[in-house]
C-alpha cells in the first residue's frame, strides 16, 4: 500500500490517540508488581481504555492475513518473550522483566507504544538490557528528519546495540500507522546508511527495536502469536510513535509517566 502522509488535522487526531496509549501505561505502572497476572493487567487495561478513555483496544480480535484473531486487549512479553506475548494466568515473579504493548483507537486513529517494566529488583544484566534498548530506540528517533533514509534509522539502532554486545531482532519491525494499525513503510531496526525510502514530512511511524541479550534468532510458539528468543536469552523492547515534521520529528506517544528522554537527544529536535 502507498505511504499515507498525514495532514495537520490528521496529526492532531494521532496526538490524542498516542497520548491515550501512553496514559494506559501510566495507569498500569503501579499494578506491575510481584504476584499480579498478565491476565489481570489485561483486564485493567481493557476497562480503562473502553470505559475511561472511551476508546478501542486495537489488538483485541486483530487478525492480519494468516493469523488467528488475537484474543486479548494488550500484549505482555515476559523475560525471553520478544513480542506478542498473550496475557495469561501466570503470576509475575520478582526479577521478571515485562514489555507491555498498548495500541488504542480513538476517533479512527491508532496510538501505539510500549514500555519495559521490572518486577521487584531485576538483575544487573536485565537492567542493562532494558536501558540499552531504551537508548537504542532514541538513537533511532533522533535520526528522524526529512531527507534521511529509513536505513539511517536502522543503522543507528543496530550499530549502537551491537556495539554494546547485544543483538537486534530482524523478523519484526516498526511500521507506518494512522487509520490503519500497520501501514507502510516498514521501519527496520538494522540497515545501511543512505538506503531505503526517503523520509518526508507527514509520515507517521513507530520505532520499536527488539533487542536480545543473546543471539538474534527467534522461535514462534504454537499459539501462532508469541515470539521468543531461540536461546532463551532475555529480550527487551520499547516503542514510540513518531511524526515527521518539516524540521525533524515529534514523538506522539508521550505522557506524564513517560521515562525521561536520554541526555544525548537534542532538546531542540
Amino acid at each position: 500500500m502507498p505511504i499515507t502522509y498525514k495532514t495537520e488535522q490528521d496529526a492532531a487526531g494521532m496526538r490524542i490517540a498516542g497520548q491515550l496509549a501512553s496514559e494506559v501505561l501510566d495507569f498500569l505502572t503501579p499494578h506491575v508488581q510481584v504476584g499480579v497476572t498478565t491476565d489481570q493487567l489485561d483486564a485493567l487495561a481493557h476497562d480503562y481504555i473502553v470505559n475511561v478513555q472511551q476508546a478501542i483496544p486495537a489488538p483485541l480480535n486483530y487478525a492480519p492475513g494468516g493469523y488467528s484473531p488475537y484474543p486479548k486487549s494488550i500484549c505482555t512479553s515476559v523475560n525471553h518473550t520478544i513480542c506478542h506475548g498473550i496475557p495469561n494466568d501466570k503470576a509475575l515473579k520478582k526479577g521478571d522483566i515485562i514489555n507491555i504493548d498498548i495500541t488504542v483507537i480513538k476517533d479512527g486513529w491508532h496510538g501505539d507504544t510500549s514500555r519495559m517494566f521490572m518486577v521487584g529488583e531485576a538483575s544487573i544484566a536485565a537492567k542493562r538490557l532494558c536501558a540499552v534498548t531504551y537508548d537504542a530506540m532514541w538513537k533511532g528517533i533522533a535520526m528522524v528528519k526529512p531527507g534521511i533514509r529509513l536505513g539511517d534509522i536502522g543503522h543507528a539502532i543496530q550499530t549502537f546495540a551491537q556495539g554494546l554486545g547485544f543483538s537486534v531482532v530482524r523478523e519484526f519491525c516498526g511500521h507506518g500507522i494512522g487509520k490503519g494499525f500497520h501501514e507502510d513503510p516498514q521501519i527496520l531496526h538494522y540497515g545501511s546508511p543512505g538506503t531505503g525510502e526517503e523520509i518526508k514530512a507527514g509520515m507517521v511511524f513507530t520505532i520499536e527495536p527488539m533487542i536480545n541479550a543473546g543471539k538474534r534468532d527467534i522461535k514462534e510458539m504454537p499459539d501462532g502469536w508469541t515470539i521468543v528468543t531461540k536461546d532463551h536469552s532475555l529480550s527487551a523492547q520499547w516503542e514510540h510513535t513518531v511524526l515527521v515534521t518539516p524540521t525533524g520529528y515529534e514523538v506522539l506517544t508521550l505522557s506524564t509517566g513517560s521515562p525521561a528522554v536520554p541526555s544525548f537527544v537534542s532538546a531542540s529536535a
